[in-house]
């Protein structure tokens, strides 16, 4: 190697080691998620321990990783001291054999809402359940102010499985059902008396 040769690799022998730094592979030890943007431990090439490197997502989408997730980490102008975190797997969590097409948000519960080419299908299996808040709102409008729909459901059809059905929240209203004894108060049929007959649908009108 001529002399020319030998300095111009001396000279470019840090922008390389720059370069080949920017991308690396990464895993997740420690998530603060209580700021503005989220920070992570991670540990990186042959074990090199990066603390407070904030991780970016897309507006609209956030989520905490769990330890030993696996991440992109790309140091900024290949400073290893400012490495940000651009994407996160879970390869022990994540839903597959998904259609083409499909999108899917999901935990390590099992739990998902899998937006499917025939529907959407949210699961849970956990104890609450699933909640949809919507309380009653002030809407103010050209100085008319009017309370907002909490929430309104178009379909065709509605079907409910469920072997209990609270109205008016737990414990709210009772409602009755046909065989369910009904106390009628005045008249010559005051008393209980049964009903017994129905629709098992709900119609409007």
């Amino acid at each position: 190697m001529d002399r020319i040769s030998l300095i111009f690799n001396r000279l470019i022998q840090p922008l390389r080691r720059r370069v080949m730094l920017m991308v690396s592979r990464a895993v997740i030890k420690v998530v603060n998620d209580a700021g503005g943007i989220q920070k992570l431990q991670i540990v990186g090439y042959d074990g090199e321990l990066l603390e407070g490197v904030e991780r970016l997502q897309e507006y609209g989408l956030t989520s905490v990783p769990l330890g030993n997730a696996e991440a992109v980490a790309t140091a900024v102008g290949g400073n290893r001291s400012h490495t940000i975190v651009i994407a996160v797997d879970d390869r022990r969590f994540r839903l597959k054999n998904l259609a083409p097409g499909e999108v899917a948000l999901y935990d390590d519960l099992g739990q998902k809402v899998h937006l499917k080419r025939d529907g959407i299908l949210i699961e849970t299996g956990q104890p609450s359940g699933v909640t949809v808040n919507a309380p009653a709102a002030t809407v103010n409008s050209d100085a008319v102010t009017t309370n907002a729909t909490d929430v309104t459901v178009n379909a065709a059809k509605a079907v409910i499985n469920s072997d209990e059905i609270h109205l008016g929240a737990e414990g709210g209203q009772p409602i009755a059902r046909v065989g369910d004894l009904v106390e009628v108060a005045s008249g010559s049929s005051a008393g209980q008396w049964p009903i017994v007959s129905g629709s098992d649908k709900v119609r409007a009108g």
